[in-house]
């Protein structure tokens, strides 16, 4: 099939150039906005979980700076991943994605085991825990409201975009509203009496961050080692390429995710008698309906004549030359071909129509008998099944 990936000769500025400019601009907008809403929660949180000895909004503060990071590694990905395939990278930079999201990943993990071991830690001296300051339930309420308005906010501009580490990233954003929902209650209980409580919340935000972050990371990881798509989208394509108009068969169909999109390749089972033009124009109609119908970035269709997974071998049959040299022999006479020969590879045996030149062959009787000498070679032969002679028309 053909190349479809796009060579950059521009300036260096070009080579940054995003291949899907909407989702580019949507992307760094609503980052932006995440970066400055975390920045803010975080100096909030961690401000007021010391001066209010709360340790439940501290892990909270520090959950807001991881999510600081990772929008500032979203805008990384998002610039870096949004280019154009190149030469060192056919297929594109989407993968980028997946790797940020794979470092976002483990990095939210640990942290979540960090908080919960501290928490844990102190939940070994209840003695020493300290009632909360009042103004810190405040600030937690603040705190969830601006976490939730902010998933709302993502969510619909990455189901907008179609952006799968904005989906991530808003969905983080609702774990992070969960986790304020968390100290929350913590901070409550610890005023009414039940101290621990704050501890406690503290050790529930560190499971739900590493929760969260081993989620990231499995999913990434999976696509990083070239997982395919669901039953359900590959059936899909499936049907999508046997109606193709054509199309009398396929198998061997594979896909693997990129980041918000897939690669697919297939092979199809054409009529073995076509002209290889009319087989690429099928497989080029086949690969267009898959590109238009479903999400997917490239489609590789490979024709078959025959079901490889059924038909016998065809590759140690002898090559065009060698072919014709061997039917020479056995007939005891060269050939004068005509403008084509056509040679079928099919189920390890070959089917030929050979087109005689008219000026050598203009006698029907003789044309005659070499079918009748070809059709008994067939009967035995190693490698021809069926030959047909055919005269040309006269060459001008």
């Amino acid at each position: 099939m053909k190349n479809h990936t796009h060579a950059h000769t521009h300036s260096q500025s070009a080579a940054f150039e995003p291949a899907h400019p909407e989702r580019f601009a949507a992307a760094q907008k609503s980052t932006w906005i995440s970066i400055f809403i975390n920045l803010f929660l975080t100096l909030l949180q961690v401000v007021a979980g010391y001066f209010g000895r709360s340790q439940s909004l501290m892990a909270d503060g520090l959950h807001s700076l991881s999510d600081l990071l990772a929008d500032i590694m979203v805008l990384f990905a998002n610039r870096h991943g949004s280019r154009h395939a190149d030469a060192n990278h056919p297929y594109g930079h989407a993968r980028i994605e997946t790797a940020a999201t794979l470092i976002l990943g483990v990095a939210l993990a640990v942290l979540g085991v960090v908080l919960l071991v501290a928490a844990g830690m102190r939940l070994q001296h209840p003695e020493q825990v300290q009632p909360v300051h009042p103004f810190t339930l405040w600030i937690a309420l603040i705190a969830l409201a601006i976490k939730e308005g902010m998933f709302r906010y993502m969510l619909a501009v990455a189901k907008r975009v179609r952006s799968q580490m904005l989906i991530a990233n808003a969905w983080h954003a609702r774990s992070d509203a969960a986790s304020s929902l968390v100290v929350v209650a913590g901070i409550a209980g610890n005023l009414m009496g039940y101290t621990f409580l704050d501890l406690v919340a503290a050790a529930v935000v560190g499971v739900m961050i590493a929760h969260m972050g081993g989620k990231f990371a499995l999913e990434a990881l999976a696509e990083l080692v070239d997982t395919g798509l669901s039953e359900e989208e590959v059936e899909a394509i499936r049907a999508t390429l046997q109606t193709t108009p054509g199309v009398r068969g396929l198998h061997e169909l594979r896909t693997r995710k990129m980041a918000d999109n897939a690669l697919v390749d297939a092979h199809i089972l054409v009529d073995p008698k076509i002209s290889v033009s009319e087989g690429h124009y099928i497989a080029e109609a086949a690969r267009r309906a898959v590109l238009a119908q479903h999400h997917v970035m490239d489609v590789m269709v490979h024709i078959d004549p025959e079901d490889d997974l059924q038909a016998k071998s065809n590759v140690a049959l002898p090559c065009r030359g060698d072919l014709l040299k061997h039917l020479a022999e056995r007939l005891g006479e060269d050939l004068h071909f005509g403008k084509r020969t056509v040679l079928h590879y099919l189920d390890g045996k070959i089917d030929a129509d050979l087109f005689l030149d008219s000026a050598v062959y203009h006698d029907t009787a003789k044309i005659e008998m070499l079918q009748r000498k070809c059709a008994e070679i067939t009967l035995d032969d190693a490698y021809f099944r069926t030959i047909q002679l055919h005269r040309s028309h006269a060459q001008k």
